[in-house]
């Protein structure tokens, strides 16, 4: 969840300074991603597993994925920004560097996930 925060607020910040001509492509499309993937995250952690809930597993599995789903896409469209000018490639650089953290929790989330209810 921190590190999902952290994207998110770093996207924020350097959205604001974009060119207007990018306000309703890239700059909208990246904020609203990244509250998505913290809405997705929220879900996936209000449901509780207990060992061979499957269904209930099944339910954070899905929201899990989205969230990885939905953080590949903000790497994605922060790239199109970056080769647009709309962000710089540092602001690029920062990016992928926290959705790459990102993705490595939510991947360890969902391997600890499996082992609980293989346990």
């Amino acid at each position: 969840m921190t590190k999902a925060k952290e994207l998110c607020t770093y996207i924020m910040e350097i959205t604001q300074k974009s060119p207007k001509q990018f306000r309703f492509t890239f700059v909208a499309r990246l904020q609203n991603l990244s509250l998505d993937v913290i809405g997705n995250i929220y879900y996936a952690n209000e449901i509780f597993i207990k060992k061979g809930d499957v269904k209930s597993a099944e339910k954070r599995l899905v929201l899990q994925h989205k969230a990885i789903a939905t953080v590949k896409l903000i790497a994605y469209f922060a790239e199109m920004a970056m080769k647009q000018n709309c962000i710089l490639p540092k602001q690029f650089e920062q990016i992928a560097n926290l959705t790459t953290d990102c993705l490595r929790l939510l991947g360890g989330w969902i391997n600890s996930d499996k082992k609980r209810l293989s346990s």
